[in-house]
């Protein structure tokens, strides 16, 4: 539990039960797509949550920073025991940009930008990420190795080619549906092509 009171606007049964239902669907659904895609320390998993879904209400219409931080901490957990970095999409107000650690910003040269994303203009996930995640900056576009999409949030854009769907057994967060990918290498050549050694 965050300590923070729900909102008066939040459905009745967004209570304890819930936010605990919400941390372990996310937990399972994270690691299960670790393992699908099967990523190493230092790669990068993009993830983009609609708090409203979440709550089964319209995307962008009913943000909650508690429903925030209910995903984001079981993330949090998942991505420091693999080692990778955690990419938190911003919405469609800051288009799409993403909160990262400076330290993968760093490593694969991203461009910060100047925005601080707050739950009207970027997303409650993103704004609990930029307080949350290890010396927070915001770039415009990354190229994750994988994706977990909460709410349709659409994270194609920033993930690498070639996307491969992944069907996780973990089909809801919430009232939220939930769409994952992994990414692998572009094949290239012709009918003389050899793909493996």
């Amino acid at each position: 539990m965050t300590g923070e009171p729900f909102s008066a606007g939040e459905p009745a049964e967004v209570n304890d039960q819930f936010f605990s239902a919400v941390r372990s669907q996310t937990r399972a659904a994270v690691d299960e797509l670790l393992v699908e895609a099967a990523l190493v320390p230092g790669q990068v998993l993009v993830v983009g949550c609609s708090t409203s879904e979440i709550t089964g209400r319209h995307i962008g219409s009913a943000g909650s920073e508690a429903v925030a931080e209910a995903v984001l901490e079981p993330l949090m957990e998942a991505a420091a025991k693999a080692g990778i970095h955690l990419a938190c999409q911003c919405c469609e107000h800051l288009n799409r940009a993403l909160v990262v650690p400076a330290a993968a910003a760093e490593q694969y040269g991203w461009e910060r930008v100047t925005v601080v994303p707050v739950p009207k203009a970027g997303g409650a996930f993103a704004a609990r990420a930029m307080r949350r995640l290890p010396e927070a900056v915001v770039v415009e576009e990354i190229a994750a190795h994988a994706g977990l999409d909460i709410g349709l949030t659409m994270i194609g854009m920033h993930l690498r080619r070639v996307a491969v769907p992944v069907r996780l057994q973990t089909a809801t967060i919430g009232k939220a549906r939930v769409v994952a990918a992994r990414t692998r290498p572009k094949l290239i050549g012709g009918a003389r092509a050899v793909y493996e050694i």
